[in-house]
């Protein structure tokens, strides 16, 4: 997570843009212009995806530090679209953008080794070593337990700037179906999902003090972020839920320490989709979502205490 936590304190901006492309969000002159060299097919499409979201990663590296492509609106295309993920992944990259696959994987043994190198590591063919996604932090589902988790930190391994994102108190409505039943008198699922969590980085504890583990916190349900943020001082948060879903700045607040610290908050639809309501025909679409990114920004950081460094860093 030091990559994270670095761009975060460098952007002063501790939020990042989801990047789940429908053709729904894509102006129609970006698609027009992917159709007539692709057809109506899925390389057309993928190549729309592309082409957008270049044009948002080129508007926004300068002032968010993290993208976070949601697999399944790649894998929606095939082949064609899974090779635009990757493609998304580098391009972002090369912007100097923090990268986070939000795939929610889990199995064990060999398959959880395969999602693992496949999205945080490396392979070998024949003697030679290859990179198939090359995401710097992926989301997983904890419910198998460290069968689950334990390949994924051998692939990351000493490499401070990779990280997981676990699910522990997610933020659509029917979350607490589950994760709210209680364990024992005090204690929910969700609340243990939080302690493993803080068990599985013991040890990998970087500069900041956060582990190379993190959780999935909803702001919708912003009573248990701060209850959570309390009871796992090195586990950094990835926050969805703000914006479209409900959450606002101060209800992501709790996920930060005093350094302003601690957690990243996501949105997705506000940003991609800020040119519908600018009133054009959508040829400004990267313009209108910087302008988003920056309101973000504005937004979450005046709720929280100010960005910085812990001391004796």
């Amino acid at each position: 997570m030091e990559k994270l936590i670095r761009r975060i304190i460098e952007r002063n901006n501790p939020t990042v843009v989801g990047l789940d492309p429908t053709l729904d969000y894509i102006p129609a002159q970006v698609k027009a212009e992917a159709f007539a060299e692709y057809g109506k097919t899925l390389r057309g499409a993928a190549h729309a995806y592309l082409t957008y979201n270049k044009a948002i990663i080129d508007a926004i590296c300068d002032v968010v530090p993290a993208v976070k492509p949601q697999c399944a609106y790649y894998e929606l295309l095939g082949w064609e679209g899974v090779k635009c993920l990757a493609e998304t992944i580098s391009y972002a990259q090369e912007k100097g953008m923090y990268v986070i696959t939000d795939g929610k994987r889990n199995d064990i043994g060999s398959t959880m080794q395969a999602y693992a190198a496949a999205h945080l590591g490396e392979i070998e063919i024949e003697g030679e070593r290859c990179v198939p996604f090359g995401g710097d932090a992926l989301t997983v589902n904890g419910y198998l337990g460290t069968d689950g988790i334990k390949p994924l930190l051998e692939v990351i391994g000493d490499n401070p700037d990779k990280g997981i994102f676990v699910l522990v108190k997610t933020s659509n409505p029917s979350s607490g179906e589950l994760q709210d039943r209680k364990l024992g008198e005090n204690e929910t699922v969700y609340a243990a999902m939080g302690d493993m969590c803080e068990r599985w980085g013991a040890g990998k504890i970087g500069r900041y003090g956060y582990s190379k583990v993190g959780a999935v916190v909803g702001a919708t349900y912003p009573a248990q972020l701060s209850e959570l943020r309390a009871r796992l001082p090195h586990t950094f948060f990835l926050v969805p839920g703000y914006g479209a879903q409900g959450g606002g700045a101060k209800d992501v607040a709790g996920a930060f320490d005093q350094n302003g610290l601690g957690g990243i908050v996501n949105s997705s639809c506000a940003v991609l989709t800020a040119w519908k309501k600018t009133g054009g025909d959508g040829r400004d679409f990267a313009q209108a979502a910087r302008a988003e990114a920056i309101r973000m920004r504005d937004d979450i950081t005046s709720a929280i205490p100010p960005i910085h460094s812990p001391a004796g860093i």
